[in-house]
């Protein structure tokens, strides 16, 4: 995805310090971000351990899955600046205007992509630690 094809979802930026945490895992929030300068690490706590699952760059978006499960708003890693970085937060509102206009059957595919990249996830942080 290109920031300049998602440009009219940017409601505001923001930006982070290097080694700042943008979303932490198991805090509630529901922003949708794009990364617009820098990069950001994706880490997820396994048995009291952090491992970084993705290293993620300009153009990239994060907390997109609270968008698509029913958890609450809950954040299932968390995602650090890798030096200082720009955010554009995505207008929540439009994102879910257009979703909903989506056929149910479309709407149950992303949905169950979601789920899938969630649970390769987790198995890819228990593979870190030789748990899986």
């Amino acid at each position: 995805m290109t920031i300049e094809s998602i440009r009219g979802y940017i409601v505001k930026e923001e930006v982070f310090e290097p080694n700042s945490t943008i979303i932490q895992e198991g805090k509630r929030g529901d922003w949708v971000y794009i990364i617009l300068k820098g990069r950001v690490k994706v880490k997820k706590c396994v048995q009291r351990k952090t491992v970084t699952i993705d290293t993620l760059e300009e153009g990239d978006v994060v907390g997109e899955m609270v968008m698509f499960k029913e958890s609450g708003g809950l954040r299932t890693a968390s995602v650090i600046a890798d030096g200082e970085v720009r955010m554009g937060i995505l207008d929540r509102e439009r994102l879910e205007m257009e979703y909903e206009l989506l056929s149910p059957q479309l709407k149950s595919l992303i949905r169950n992509l979601v789920l899938r990249l969630e649970e390769t996830t987790r198995k890819a942080s228990l593979l870190a630690f030789g748990e899986f």
